[in-house]
């Protein structure tokens, strides 16, 4: 058993920012227990061919150190796995960081004695903590979802999931690969596998929207220039809604005519980025300008993909565009052009079971060597849950999120004293790039311990007031947005059978939220409940 100020579980960007506040500026003793090998949370864990960041490199990192930012160089617009893990290790080597990290130990429970104060935190090694604070940097996107499809256990080839992707690589060589699943990961994916793979099965339940990423080395201005300006690329990210590098225009899609309209977006498409949803200021907000962005995409798809009956299975949208999580590619339409590759419309040709040979849709049956399942995470709050957490008076924070998360600023649960949550259900984080998000909570975080220990507080926690104040905030934020239009989207949850149904992330955006936060601070935490 070993006693502690402070235990942290997870080691990627949120968990080793807050080891180093903790430990470093606070002085407190820290620990962080990592379910891994090595650090990099999402990143140690996401190594699937093609895995990159959609954010640009030199916005994906770390800001409140000049020093830190730039001692690294960013060479390509969008990083991959391999780098991002890269940069990690050098952050926790520049800060000693490893020292105070336990790895290979799954969280498997974690209780809080209300007499003693104190968190029990067990893992599957069964070593047994005590600590003050509890802090989950669990991640957002870091629990995966294997849907629970008939005879999933029968087949006799190889099946992974892009989320749990083994070390050594996967031979496509020669082999006929079903890939189930093409958001964000699944678009990623399926290109590199395709350039290998005998043959590349696609199979496709709701097509999602996809903008060229324009992926490139970054020249030596390039670097030289976002090196140079630190203080404003800083100040940028910190007022962007999504702390990118971009922001909303003043201009409306109809304040052009069509031709100069689509010139605007065909201009913003072979720029690539994400920020192609700011070529108009209304897009993200009403239904008639999004669907001029639709149109555009459509007529795209269709120009790149020869096969009309895969170009209209692509285009086949339930959704607004950006009403799920948009996303970025390199040649994932131009693959459809390719002669081993076959599109599924699973819609109108549903998968009935996995056999021992591969799998049998209502119309067909598919003999294949691997599949794969890019069929995403239990958002935000499944990792999270799966920790299994007991708060005050027995409550199992299972049963207390029965019907929805609840919290105060995603930071905060009631009845969980001392518990903190790193971009948890009720704060932006899937909605922003997440580094920028992270650094903020961290830094919120710290303040709060910091105020608790100089103030000789024992315990802090959100009253069921703020909580259900802040759950109203995210619905009516919502309201003015387009998420809601999405018929299925893991934003609500939909993915995860059983899921209660509600918008998990804050959309109002970073500054509105980082508002709230200080007003929080500077009222010493009057809001909340402090023993």
């Amino acid at each position: 058993m070993k006693y502690l100020d402070a235990l942290i579980i997870g080691a990627g960007f949120s968990g080793l920012y807050q080891l180093h506040c903790l430990r470093d500026k606070l002085k407190l003793n820290t620990l962080v227990l990592e379910e891994g090998d090595d650090l990099g949370g999402t990143w140690y864990w996401n190594r699937y061919p093609g895995a990159r960041c959609d954010s640009e490199s030199f916005t994906y990192g770390f800001t409140f150190s000049k020093k830190i930012f730039k001692k690294w160089t960013w060479k390509e617009r969008y990083p991959k796995q391999k780098v991002i893990l890269k940069y990690l290790k050098y952050f926790s080597k520049e800060y000693n960081l490893k020292k105070n990290i336990v790895f290979k130990q799954k969280v498997i429970s974690t209780q809080y004695f209300e007499k003693e104060n104190l968190w029990k935190i067990k893992t599957n090694n069964m070593k047994i903590y005590f600590a003050k604070y509890l802090i989950c940097a669990v991640g957002s996107l870091s629990s995966i979802n294997l849907p629970a499809i008939k005879g999933i256990n029968q087949f006799k080839g190889q099946l992974h999931h892009s989320g749990r992707w083994p070390k050594k690589n996967i031979n496509f060589k020669n082999k006929i690969v079903g890939q189930v699943g093409t958001g964000s990961t699944g678009i990623q994916i399926a290109p590199e596998i395709a350039k290998k793979a005998k043959k590349l099965i696609l199979f496709q339940r709701s097509p999602n929207f996809s903008i060229p990423a324009r992926n490139r080395k970054l020249s030596n201005t390039n670097i030289k220039n976002y090196k140079k300006n630190f203080n404003k690329l800083r100040s940028f990210l910190k007022r962007t809604p999504g702390g990118h590098p971009f922001e909303f225009p003043k201009k409306s899609a109809f304040d052009f005519d069509e031709a100069k309209r689509n010139l605007m977006y065909e201009k913003s498409w072979q720029y690539g980025t994400l920020s192609f949803r700011a070529t108009f200021n209304d897009i993200v907000k009403t239904i008639k300008a999004n669907k001029t962005a639709v149109k555009f995409i459509e007529n795209k798809i269709y120009s790149t993909v020869k096969n009309r009956e895969y170009a209209k299975i692509l285009t086949s949208f339930d959704h607004p565009f950006t009403a799920k999580r948009p996303t970025l590619n390199t040649n994932y339409y131009e693959m459809f052009n390719k002669k081993n590759v076959e599109l599924v419309n699973l819609k109108e040709n549903p998968i009935v079971k996995i056999t021992k040979k591969g799998i049998k849709t209502k119309k067909n049956e598919y003999t294949l060597d691997k599949i794969i399942f890019a069929t995403g995470f239990d958002a935000l709050t499944g990792s999270i849950e799966k920790l299994n957490i007991t708060g005050k008076k027995g409550i199992k924070l299972t049963k207390y999120w029965k019907s929805g998360p609840k919290s105060f600023l995603g930071l905060l649960v009631p009845n969980f004293p001392n518990m903190f949550i790193i971009s948890g259900p009720g704060s932006p984080s899937v909605l922003t790039n997440v580094p920028v998000q992270i650094e903020q909570h961290v830094e919120w975080i710290t303040k709060c311990i910091k105020f608790l220990e100089n103030n000789k507080r024992q315990s802090i926690e959100s009253t069921n007031e703020a909580a259900k104040k802040w759950q109203k905030e995210i619905t009516s934020s919502v309201k003015k947005t387009l998420f809601m239009k999405a018929k299925s989207s893991w934003y609500k949850g939909d993915n995860i059978p059983g899921k209660s149904k509600s918008f998990l992330p804050y959309p109002g955006g970073m500054p509105k939220y980082r508002k709230v936060c200080l007003k929080v601070e500077k009222t010493n935490y009057k809001e909340l409940k402090i023993i």
